[in-house]
């Protein structure tokens, strides 16, 4: 397979050991956090479901393995777990217990260009990536290496506009701009056409959207199926 020079993103940089190792924590702080876990392993879990729970699924990114319990659910199923940050990786495999650690292989990748051939898994499985990425651009490079790399069906979550937090964070937006380029951010929210005809223009079409509440939250996951 031909080495690729990967899209370099701003916020990508941040996740050292100390960052990682909080990102690990933050899940399991507090009722409300937990909560949201539940919910996003619930809605993770159906989207598996009417993927046709796949039997190779590539986790990525993966993070610090948040969500390899639930993709080992499935006995047989062979799990590739990947992530652009080498502390992420090592802190999955130090705080996830052994037992899990030893059914999934973890390799450092970028999801713009994956370290995989054509059609290497089932599933790609993209939680808690796309809604990082501001240009429509790089939204369609990540796809079309997403549609490169998976036989069948994608699994991405995102944040969608068309609801009460997205009305209020479009607020902060406009606070932001006010106060300049300086202000930090990289989380960004995208209407649910746009996004749609980008999934459509890498190849995909819409097998289900599940929202994490509706009319209320911005989160959607997606099940995608290769056109």
């Amino acid at each position: 397979m031909t080495k690729r020079t990967p899209i370099e993103l701003e916020f990508s940089k941040k996740y050292d050991d100390e960052h990682s190792l909080q990102y690990f924590r933050k899940h399991k702080d507090g009722l409300a956090r937990r909560l949201s876990d539940w919910r996003d392993q619930q809605l993770a879990r159906r989207a598996l479901q009417i993927a046709g729970n796949p039997g190779v699924v590539l986790d990525l990114p993966c993070g610090a393995g948040r969500f390899w319990s639930l993709l080992a659910e499935q006995p047989e199923r062979v799990i590739l777990a990947a992530d652009n940050s080498p502390h992420m990786l090592e802190v999955a495999r130090r705080c996830q217990p052994a037992e899990l650690v030893s059914r999934v292989k973890t390799f450092q990748t970028s999801a713009f260009a994956i370290d995989l051939e054509d059609g290497a898994v089932d599933c790609v499985f993209s939680m808690r990536l796309l809604h990082h990425i501001a240009e429509p651009e790089h939204r369609l490079a990540m796809l079309r290496e997403f549609h490169r790399v998976t036989r069948d069906t994608l699994i991405v979550s995102l944040w969608v506009d068309g609801n009460y937090k997205a009305w209020k964070r479009r607020r902060l937006e406009a606070r932001r701009a006010l106060r300049g380029p300086g202000e930090n951010q990289n989380r960004f929210i995208v209407s649910a056409d746009v996004v749609e005809a980008e999934f459509a223009a890498a190849g995909f079409k819409v097998l289900a959207s599940q929202d994490f509440l509706p009319r209320y939250a911005m989160w959607r996951v997606y099940t995608l199926r290769k056109a």
